[in-house]
């Protein structure tokens, strides 16, 4: 034995002695590379802290594009229409969002956690805005049907483009 061998405090790399690492270990926690490797192969913290994170995005995505107004109020006395907060423009917003964060998790995640991540935080704080209403509008149908109509467009939405982008992991594998 030398010397150089018992010394303990030396490093000695994984390649050095013949082991082969795999591209994941590699990859160092800020590298921006991380942000396209799949989710289920990460460590758990990464992978948890970054579904979090796309969870509160579609949160915070749905209550700036949809600020709650609970004081419907009709534009004329007499009216039937009730004023709201919600535009076109807003819509328009959520739906991007939601399209943009269904395209990431469906390359990076499962396609079950894509829309639980990023439908269903939308799709509950629907449900709280529909139920906060202390009577039904004048509107023709009852708001759990309408509730169920758009977390069923918002689901298809999300799974549609989560599948698409999914096809694109795929193919770089």
């Amino acid at each position: 034995m030398t010397a150089k061998s018992m010394n303990m405090s030396e490093r000695v790399s994984p390649r050095a002695i013949g082991l082969r690492m795999s591209p994941r270990h590699e990859l160092s926690p800020i590298n921006p590379r991380n942000l396209l490797t799949s989710l289920p192969g990460s460590p758990p913290l990464r992978r948890w802290v970054t579904r979090l994170l796309g969870a509160g995005l579609a949160t915070a995505a749905y209550l700036l594009c949809l600020p709650w107004d609970l004081r419907n109020r009709p534009e004329t006395p007499g009216a039937i229409n009730e004023t709201s907060p919600v535009t076109a423009l807003g819509i328009t917003g959520l739906a991007l969002t939601m399209l943009v964060l269904a395209a990431y998790f469906g390359f990076r995640d499962r396609l079950v956690l894509a829309l639980l991540l990023v439908a269903g935080p939308p799709a509950t704080l629907l449900y709280v805005s529909f139920d906060a209403h202390p009577e039904p509008d004048a509107a023709i149908l009852p708001l759990p049907l309408v509730w169920g109509l758009f977390a069923l467009v918002m689901g298809a939405g999300v799974l549609a483009v989560a599948g698409f982008a999914r096809l694109f992991r795929d193919s770089e594998a």
